[in-house]
């Protein structure tokens, strides 16, 4: 292990970002009191009658903050208090709309049916995207040996990760399907350690852009302060969230449409492009040249927002607005990257690293261990029978994935045959001629699987990554 002191970047990596204080008036919220008046009508339009606790929790709001809008909801003759509950205090009033309140609410259900979580200010998120930047952290030799120790790779290949992992520019990884290139981009999120804040929702021109997802968004316990009259100012505000740094990976599926702010008609609410949701995170684009879009229009897509680290986007009324771009952009690809871009772009890419076939230790390597986690006895004899007069004769490159894929087969015969999984010259070879498509006629070959494995995991015993 490397002698330099990595005590200091990995302080800075864990420092949590501090949740702003809980607004107390409607005015600190940074909303317009009328939008939150028109969120509190649409609630109570959805669920009926709602307690005052029931709503703030709802709206992510104090009750200093959500009673004003109550009150004026009550002169406006648009709300009613039905009863109290059985304490008799102001959080247990059950309340709901008027006839009026319920046809109000109903307009501004057909102009956004968003019923969620008070919005923040996108001056507020922003800022805060800023303060969290993956820019202000750093990657050292110490903690990519560290996140890395347990699956076998090239060392060469991580240097070239960990110093592009500094650079805060994009990386291009490509090689050979089955190298393991998407692997090992979605372990790279290991080495962006600690927590950031999001919001659930953000406010653009009085437009709620929904913004936390819990399919992207991994949240983290938060410690709760007791709320009493001593420690009142030092309530955080519920609006935001404390998760994982996010690690976003798309693939084929990825449009150009995809990438912008999309309003749902039959919804009425308006969708965060997944790429905004990766801010302070990693963001992945897999088997990049297979989109549904080129690769060069993608790429034009996004060659400004990568060289100024901001975006725009656009809400329905034409309204545009900038986004902050933070965070690491990962491309895979199996193509060589001057098949796919320009200089211009290619400029761009900070890092181009090629995952290649590995070398016949780290080869052997990956294959004790897929027989370790398979119950399966190595035989030195049969691994060199397999390199000898499969690989070598038939010129296959020793890619990570074979050992996992070939070895599966064993272990789905032995299940046929309800025994024991065992390694020997001849299984080897069925599973080869099954794997290639060989032509054995006196062998009914199921279809050739897709090579998925990658990297064989120490620590779990698994063999662990996607398709790249």
């Amino acid at each position: 292990m490397d002698t330099e002191s990595a005590s200091a970047p990995a302080e800075r990596r864990h420092v949590a970002p501090a949740v702003p204080p809980a607004p107390r008036t409607p005015q600190e919220t940074g909303i317009p009191i009328l939008f939150l008046t028109e969120l509190v009508c649409k609630i109570l339009y959805v669920r009926g009658q709602v307690f005052l606790s029931d709503l703030t929790a709802q709206m992510k709001l104090p009750v200093s903050v959500v009673e004003p809008l109550i009150a004026f909801l009550r002169t406006e003759k648009m709300c009613e208090s039905n009863r109290r509950g059985i304490s008799g205090t102001d959080a247990d009033v059950c309340y709901n709309l008027t006839e009026m309140g319920r046809e109000r609410a109903a307009q501004y259900m057909q102009h956004n049916a968003y019923v969620g979580a008070a919005p923040v200010p996108l001056e507020a998120y922003c800022a805060q995207v800023e303060r969290q930047s993956v820019a202000l952290m750093h990657t050292t030799r110490a903690l990519v040996e560290a996140e890395f120790a347990d699956i076998v790779v090239d060392p060469r290949v991580l240097e070239k990760f960990g110093a592009a992992m500094n650079s805060g520019r994009a990386i291009f990884v490509y090689g050979p399907a089955g190298s393991g290139k998407t692997y090992l981009a979605e372990r790279l999120r290991g080495l962006l350690k600690g927590s950031v804040l999001v919001p659930h929702a953000i406010m653009v021109d009085r437009e709620v852009l929904p913004f936390y997802d819990t399919l992207v968004h991994h949240a983290l316990p938060e410690d709760r302060r007791a709320n009493t009259s001593i420690d009142r100012l030092n309530i955080p505000d519920q609006r935001w969230v404390r998760i994982e740094r996010p690690a976003v990976l798309v693939g084929g599926e990825l449009t150009l449409d995809m990438l912008d702010v999309k309003f749902d008609t039959g919804t009425r609410l308006y969708h965060a492009p997944t790429h905004l949701k990766a801010n302070n995170g990693i963001f992945i684009i897999d088997d990049l040249g297979r989109q549904r879009c080129s690769a060069v229009e993608l790429m034009n897509r996004w060659i400004v927002p990568m060289d100024r680290r901001e975006d725009y986007l656009s809400l329905m009324s034409g309204y545009k607005f900038p986004v902050p771009f933070d965070m690491v952009i990962v491309f895979s690809s199996n193509f060589e990257p001057e098949q796919l871009a320009d200089g211009a772009f290619l400029r761009r890419l900070g890092y181009k690293i090629r995952v290649g076939a590995v070398t016949e230790e780290q080869y052997r390597q990956l294959f004790q261990g897929v027989c370790a986690r398979y119950d399966m006895a190595y035989d030195e004899e049969c691994f060199r029978y397999l390199l000898d007069e499969h690989h070598a004769k038939e010129d296959r490159p020793l890619l990570a994935c074979y050992p996992r894929d070939i070895l599966n087969q064993l272990r789905d015969q032995a299940r046929y045959y309800v025994r024991a999984p065992e390694l020997n010259k001849g299984g080897l070879s069925w599973a080869w001629q099954n794997y290639f498509a060989g032509a054995d006629t006196d062998t009914k070959a199921p279809a050739a699987p897709t090579g998925s494995g990658l990297f064989y995991d120490r620590r779990n015993r698994t063999t662990q990554g996607g398709s790249t």
